[in-house]
């Protein structure tokens, strides 16, 4: 889990919210409303400094209003810059990040504001962020944190991959692949745990267990040609990137064999599908490669060069229906 995501999304929820919230009609409540209502329009637009003052003011009208924290701890999140790690004015956000974020899970609890269990998973999330590799670097305040989401949430696979995230970030490998395997666990019929999967195998290098977890997303929906796709793909890469001697022969032939068959299923699915047409092409130039008899290596690129021409027409009928739709919308 990385910080700073879902902004956008963040701040379209937040206005969705913000006329809705603190039931409670004292005169404290309804400031407390306005000046949360002035925050997010600040908020939303990117100005993060100016909003806090008003979100203070929220919280500090009408101390159990719980959506006010979480923006408060995000505007101070947000101006945290990494390329500034260190300097004492940028990581003093930070703390107040947590204290607010901290103080959202509390308010938010037994709340009855709209979307309050949204935003309290928020709070957690980008709480956890904020202990993460990139920010505080503190796994023994993020662990716990992590493990406390998946307490409130068992069912929720994210909450198992974000803590295998951490686990990974501190190099503790056998445990962030149990995490990821548990998100399988609690919901196996889901494609993405598998692609999580497949993305923790390729960072560790273990090729093999990569393509094993593509396969399996790719099992999960046979009919979606990106995830045949990208089998293919992650071989080219393999191919390219190793180094000598890394690849034997006998392995790159069969891992080549193994991407043209994922891409000729994403081309049946879909055959003007561009990148699978592209990747055909550039596997068979790598199959050619390792071609000892001319005559084939010869019938591989020339056939290499047919799905070539596919992509490039494919491409072309892509970008004139592209066109095609923007001059209709202009008129």
């Amino acid at each position: 889990m990385h910080s700073g995501f879902t902004r956008t999304a963040v701040i379209v929820v937040g206005l969705a919210v913000s006329t809705t919230a603190c039931g409670k009609y004292s005169l404290g409540n309804i400031r407390s409303l306005k000046a949360f209502k002035d925050g997010i329009a600040m908020y939303s637009k990117g100005d993060y400094k100016g909003a806090v003052p008003l979100f203070q003011e929220a919280v500090t009208r009408n101390p159990d209003f719980g959506l006010p924290y979480f923006y408060l701890g995000n505007s101070y999140d947000l101006q945290f810059k990494p390329n500034r790690k260190g300097e004492a004015d940028n990581d003093a956000f930070l703390p107040k990040a947590v204290e607010s974020y901290r103080k959202a899970i509390d308010k938010l609890k037994d709340s009855t504001e709209p979307r309050a269990a949204e935003f309290r998973k928020l709070s957690y999330e980008y709480m956890i962020a904020v202990y993460g590799s990139d920010k505080l670097n503190d796994f023994s305040q993020a662990e716990p944190i992590a493990k406390e989401l998946i307490a409130l949430e068992p069912n929720e696979p994210s909450n198992y991959q974000a803590l295998g995230k951490l686990y990974e970030d501190q190099g503790q490998y056998d445990e962030a692949e149990a995490m990821f395997k548990k998100a399988i666990e609690i919901k196996p019929n889901a494609p993405d745990t598998y692609q999580l999967l497949a993305g923790f195998y390729n960072r560790q290098g273990k090729f093999d267990e990569t393509m094993a977890a593509f396969q399996q997303r790719a099992n999960m929906e046979p009919n979606n040609p990106e995830a045949w796709h990208i089998m293919g793909s992650y071989v080219f890469d393999k191919i390219q990137k190793a180094k000598a001697n890394e690849v034997s022969k006998d392995q790159a032939v069969k891992y080549i064999a193994q991407g043209l068959q994922a891409e000729d299923k994403a081309i049946a699915l879909n055959a003007d599908y561009v990148e699978a047409l592209t990747f055909k092409n550039l596997l068979l130039r790598l199959q050619a490669n390792f071609e000892k008899n001319p005559a084939t290596q010869k019938q591989l690129l020339a056939e290499a060069d047919q799905f070539k021409q596919r992509a490039d027409a494919a491409n072309a009928k892509k970008e004139g229906v592209t066109n095609a739709g923007g001059k209709g919308k202009g008129k």
